[in-house]
């Protein structure tokens, strides 16, 4: 495994493009923070955002992990680029000149992904507690390090995505074309559900039987495992209380989501490495 690591980040510490890529990234992972100064203060009217609860324990967990996730696509053009220059600069076929199994080499980019994903919520982890020891109205240790399971669900939810980003970068071999197929799949995704809305219009509980079908494709399935925080506020539920919405959503991470968007990680490797060893290099 160390082998196959140090193989794959001595070609990323070469690629520039890569490195600006993973700086950009974590600099917006920790930009996160910069919610805190959001404030207003005209006349009467003072606003602070993170007086709101958005910073408090456990809700950082839920919020901060959803914020992250909307940034994962900066990590997924290092993935899609890293295969394509496998192809352009003709990598892939010295690496199994040298040796290496396509085995081998898949698992290197599924052990790269694990790492990017990894990192990616330690410092989530790190950004979020620092933030909550500062603005949280809690510092119970036990309400503090409850509601980790955003932070596993964030975890999958890369993995997933980023194996869904490996498995077109070899089957396109362009990261443009890569990143453009995924956008395709989730204008087919959103396509479909649109569908299926019209194709259950007359039937009752019509959000729920879409969902019920919809929860196992892959991208839904991603986008489900940590669902929006903001109606979970406080604040926004008394609003919806006032003109007589009541929330009941649940905002839970599901058993179920974790184990579809798995099912999805172990397909893409699957289907990268059945590809690669089809393919004719």
């Amino acid at each position: 495994m160390f082998r196959l690591l140090n193989i794959e980040f001595h070609k990323l510490k070469h690629n520039k493009a890569s490195k600006v890529l993973s700086i950009i990234y974590f600099a917006l992972l920790t930009s996160i923070a910069l919610i805190a100064a959001i404030k207003f203060d005209i006349g009467f009217v003072k606003f602070h955002l993170a007086d709101q609860g958005i910073f408090n324990f456990p809700y950082i967990w839920h919020f901060n992990t959803y914020m992250a996730a909307i940034f994962k696509f900066f990590l997924l053009l290092v993935i899609v680029s890293m295969m394509a220059n496998e192809y352009s600069n003709k990598t892939l076929k010295q690496n199994l000149i040298d040796g290496l199994s396509k085995k081998e080499f898949i698992l290197s980019k599924f052990y790269t992904v694990i790492v990017f994903a990894a990192v990616s919520t330690l410092f989530v982890f790190i950004t979020s507690l620092i933030l909550g020891l500062i603005y949280s109205d809690y510092d119970e240790f036990a309400i503090v390090f409850s509601n980790l399971e955003y932070l596993l669900a964030f975890f999958i939810k890369l993995v997933g995505f980023f194996s869904m980003g490996l498995f077109f970068g070899i089957l396109v071999k362009r990261s443009a074309f890569a990143v453009g197929a995924i956008f395709i799949w989730l204008i087919i995704e959103s396509m479909f559900k649109g569908y299926l809305f019209w194709s259950f219009r007359s039937v009752d509980n019509t959000t729920e039987q879409v969902n019920s079908i919809m929860q196992y494709l892959p991208l839904e399935a991603m986008a489900n495992l940590i669902k929006e925080p903001i109606t979970r506020l406080n604040a926004v539920r008394s609003v919806a209380n006032t003109i007589g919405q009541q929330i009941t959503k649940d905002f839970s991470v599901q058993f179920t989501d974790v184990l579809i968007v798995s099912v999805w990680t172990a397909i893409f490797i699957y289907l990268s490495y059945a590809l690669l060893k089809k393919r004719d290099l």
